[in-house]
This record gives C-alpha cells, sequence and structure tokens, in this order.
C-alpha cells in the first residue's frame, strides 16, 4: 500500500523572525514578482491532501493565501520544532509533511520520495538529504513524519531541548537522498533575495 496525497497534511513553516533579513517576514518578501511562501504553496500543495501554515506574525496576510494558519503554541519564536508541534496538534490526517517558507525552489517530487522511502523502511520520520562536496547534507525542515509522534516531541521541547535533528535521530527516521541539492536552497537574506531573483 502506497501512501496518498489525501493521507498527508503540508504544513509551511514561517514563523521565524528573519532576523538574518534584517527581521522582515521572509516568506511574505517578493521573490520573482510573487511573495516567497507563494512559490512554496504552489510547489508543495499538489502533493498532499491540504495544507497549512504556521506564523507567529503577520497572521492576516497568510490568511489570505486561504488555508488555516496557526502560531506556535510555545511562545517566544522557539524555533522550527515549536512549529512542528502546532503543526502536529492541528494535524487531522496520518501523516505531515513541512517545508519552509523560504525555499522556492523545493523538489516537485518531495512528498512521494519521502513516503515511499517512510512506508519502505517502516519509519516514523523521513528526512530529505542531499551531497554536497562528497558531504551528506541533512534538511531537517524538509520531513515527513507520522502525525503520532506528536507525544515524543512534545516531551522533547518540554524538556528544554530545541534541536530538530537531535529530535528526528530519537525516532525511528530514514534519510532519503535528493540528486539537486539546489533545490532544497532557503533565501535567508536580502542579498540572498536579490542574486537568486535573477538566476
Amino acid at each position: 500500500m502506497t501512501i496518498a496525497p489525501e493521507q498527508i497534511t503540508g504544513l509551511i513553516l514561517a514563523g521565524g523572525r528573519g532576523s538574518r533579513m534584517g527581521h522582515v517576514d521572509k516568506g511574505l518578501q517578493t521573490f520573482r514578482s510573487a511573495p516567497m511562501v507563494l512559490h512554496v504553496i504552489m510547489r508543495l500543495s499538489p502533493q498532499v491532501g491540504t495544507l497549512m501554515i504556521n506564523a507567529n506574525q503577520n497572521i492576516g496576510p497568510y490568511e489570505g493565501f486561504g488555508f488555516p494558519v496557526w502560531p506556535d503554541q510555545l511562545g517566544g519564536f522557539e524555533g522550527p520544532l515549536a512549529g512542528l508541534q502546532t503543526g502536529l496538534s492541528h494535524c487531522e490526517s496520518e501523516y505531515l509533511v513541512t517545508a519552509p517558507c523560504d525555499s522556492p525552489f523545493l523538489p516537485q517530487d518531495l512528498v512521494p520520495r519521502l513516503a515511499a522511502e517512510l512506508e519502505a523502511r517502516d519509519a516514523e520520520l523521513a528526512v530529505a538529504v542531499t551531497e554536497e562536496d562528497g558531504r551528506r547534507q541533512p534538511h531537517p525542515v524538509f520531513c515527513l513524519m507520522k502525525s503520532s509522534v506528536l507525544p515524543s516531541l512534545t516531551v522533547f521541547l518540554q524538556a528544554g531541548e530545541r534541536k530538530i535533528d537531535k529530535w528526528y535521530r530519537s525516532l525511528r527516521f530514514v534519510e532519503v537522498h535528493f540528486p539537486d541539492d539546489a533545490a532544497f536552497r532557503n533565501i535567508n537574506t536580502l542579498e540572498e533575495l536579490r542574486r537568486f531573483e535573477s538566476a
């Protein structure tokens, strides 16, 4: 049995401060004449059944894209795991997949490839990995997980832990290799935004 897109909820992580971009909301920055988050929506939405957004500021503009928007349950911009916890707690499907709002090039086969490996290896979580200069590079904010991992994440956060790779390594996880590391490029600074605009 393969995992169908309808069994998967997509979560776009837009809850950060954007501190490296001068404290602007990265997902709402214009990139190739559209907000950056819209590029992520257009690539991710065909791969999943439903979509939601995790944001801690500018809730109204994010709601304007037509999807539910949920702020972190933990206050104080606690990082991607706090967004993940929020997404899992609102997830009504068996699986949740995440992508950050500043990754406009994400693979259009991200979800099916993660899902195939998750199922084949009977894992709880599948994370995208690329190889850069002969070195494996995990991309932990691009991951597919069973929604049943929420209790383990809650315990991890309650213990004061915040590192996403430390958390997923406590689960049955599989790393899924993707050939194109540029697809996982995220845009962190205004200089990168301008550079990739014309790339």
